[in-house]
């Protein structure tokens, strides 16, 4: 058990910083920028598929499986993660593109929500967002 412990330790503590990297916030009435503003999502509802699978692996640790802000993570994030279901009837794919792409480092938001830019392409945040709007 003694040589358990310490690895045991080394894996919440790595764990913890990971997921804390999953913060949200919530939505803002704030406007678009420019470059995202007026974009929609280009995809059919077949792409929500592909979208669950990145969303299960990237986005539920802080999330939730159900979108509700309610991951294992979230309990340490301030602020908490969005309510994706909640989110999803107030904003439009611009404001859900915008937030996935730049994530939430910024004034509004200053969250632990990570920029997805560069790390998904802009087909795989389509599809998260078509995955997110069947959410309920």
């Amino acid at each position: 058990m003694r040589r358990k412990l310490p690895i045991l330790l080394g894996i919440l503590v790595l764990g913890s910083l990971v997921l804390a990297a999953c913060g949200g916030g919530g939505q803002s009435t704030v406007t678009v920028p420019t470059e995202y503003a007026g974009k929609t999502n280009p995809l059919g509802a077949d792409a929500a598929t592909a979208g669950k699978t990145t969303f299960d692996e990237r986005c539920a640790s802080c999330h939730g499986t159900t979108g509700a802000g309610d991951g294992p993570a979230a309990a340490g994030l301030d602020p908490k993660p969005a309510n994706l279901v909640e989110a999803v009837k107030t904003v439009g794919d611009d404001f859900l593109f915008w937030r996935v792409n730049e994530g939430g480092g910024m004034e509004p938001f200053n969250s632990a929500m990570p920029s997805w830019k560069g790390i998904f392409s802009e087909e795989e945040i389509w599809q998260v967002i078509t995955y997110i709007k069947t959410l309920k």
